[in-house]
């Protein structure tokens, strides 16, 4: 019998909205706009592909705030408004969801959304959703570090506490320790860069980079790029 194909954990990093809306000359947000519409649909894509389980997509990273505040208003506005519309189609769907990164500088109703969501659908099996937002990978391990650092001081002499020194040692401190570490990362409009993004997820994962603005990428990119993965011998250090 044939092997059966590994499920993908995919991961996007979505650049080139604000170029996309420059060229046409609309504000930075309509790009923004065109981006999370053209997310649906590689979302559904994604979640009837029977090769992926997992899709992250960085949102907004903790390097973002230097951006103008009315364009992160209007994104994080966006960002909520996604959320709630979506709500109820990933629960039939069973779509869990879940988000990576701080909420204590993002507004607060959109914290409470993701809490709320993430909640609602912690049960479901059939695809993950994963959001990334207000993530930094450096910023995701300083976090681990200082929870793994509290977490010794409060167990130290205890006799119970014990530490398995055959995992990785701040894996437990994650913000989502049991997701599976990512097999593939697309970054679209040219840039070529890591750019701080999931440091410890993504050691052996295989990147592609694609020209593409990503409010143009397309559910044929995807499929394209999953054909060249295929195509490559994933070496894991050895």
């Amino acid at each position: 019998m044939p092997e059966t194909p590994q499920k993908l954990h995919l991961a996007l990093i979505p650049d080139g909205n604000r170029r996309w809306a420059r060229a046409k000359g609309l504000h930075p947000w309509n790009g923004h706009a065109k981006a999370v519409e053209n997310f649906r649909s590689l979302s559904d894509w994604c979640r009837e592909n029977p090769r992926i389980s997992l899709l992250t997509i960085w949102c907004f990273s903790t390097e973002n705030w230097k951006r103008d505040s009315k364009e992160i208003r209007k994104l994080m506005d966006l960002l909520e408004s996604y959320i709630r519309k979506n709500r109820a189609d990933m629960a039939k769907q069973g779509t869990r969801f879940l988000h990576s990164g701080r909420t204590d500088r993002i507004p607060p109703s959109l914290a409470k959304a993701l809490k709320e969501i993430a909640e609602e659908t912690k049960g479901n099996t059939n695809f993950t959703l994963h959001l990334a937002l207000d993530y930094g990978g450096k910023d995701e391990i300083i976090r681990a570090w200082k929870k793994s650092f509290e977490m010794h001081r409060l167990c130290h002499g205890k006799k119970n506490f014990t530490q398995d020194d055959t995992i990785d040692p701040l894996r437990p401190y994650l913000d989502h320790p049991s997701l599976p570490d990512i097999d593939l990362i697309i970054r679209t409009s040219g840039e070529s860069r890591t750019s701080n993004f999931f440091l410890w997820q993504s050691t052996y994962a295989e990147w592609f980079f694609l020209e593409k603005h990503f409010p143009e990428l397309t559910t044929k990119d995807l499929e394209e790029v999953l054909q060249k993965f295929d195509e490559r011998q994933r070496r894991f250090g050895s």
